[in-house]
């Protein structure tokens, strides 16, 4: 973790690339692009721990169908800006999963294997569908072992943080999403 005065010199060198009021829409658009596809499957939804519990926390009221909710946490960050080493911290259960519609919440898309993971994952444990909805899909023009099923925004191959998404385990709270200024 990094202390105040730092985590305040990256948000100072940022700018905002996707305003609060833009996050909101893309989350509103995103509850009604997933009622009108599973609405009726009462899906069992899995948010990946850390980033996705801002965007399922306001994702999950709007939507307005009974499903099942529990969570993941497993990361390739940590605390740093590139993916590394897959880390279970916490692994679906097989009892929750066997024949269930399965929705995945996470907070960004960035070069999929996280997401591929998960979803590999939950489907070994017996799932009969995977979808996945990711609050930003980074846009870097390479392939990704995985493509969201929903996606709120799409940003450049930038660092970003906010709405979720840390800088050295800072700034997950920001209503908007911010990027690091480029040299």
């Amino acid at each position: 973790m990094i202390s105040a005065q730092q985590a305040h010199n990256y948000l100072q060198q940022a700018e905002v690339i996707c305003p609060a009021d833009e996050v909101q829409s893309a989350v509103r658009r995103l509850a009604q692009e997933i009622k009108a596809q599973l609405g009726e499957t009462q899906p069992l939804v899995l948010a990946v721990m850390g980033g996705a519990v801002i965007f399922a926390g306001q994702l999950l009221p709007q939507l307005d169908f009974p499903l099942d909710f529990d969570y993941v946490h497993v990361s390739r960050y940590g605390n740093h800006q590139q993916g590394g080493e897959l880390h279970w911290k916490v692994q679906p259960q097989h009892e929750k999963l066997k024949g269930r519609v399965v929705l995945v919440l996470d907070d960004i898309l960035d070069e999929g294997e996280t997401l591929a993971a998960v979803k590999q994952r939950v489907l070994a444990l017996g799932a009969t569908a995977f979808y996945c909805a990711v609050f930003a899909d980074k846009l870097h023009g390479r392939p990704k072992p995985l493509y969201a099923d929903f996606v709120g925004v799409e940003l450049p191959d930038r660092f970003v943080f906010g709405y979720g998404m840390d800088i050295h385990g800072a700034w997950r709270n920001l209503p908007a999403i911010h990027a690091l200024k480029e040299n």
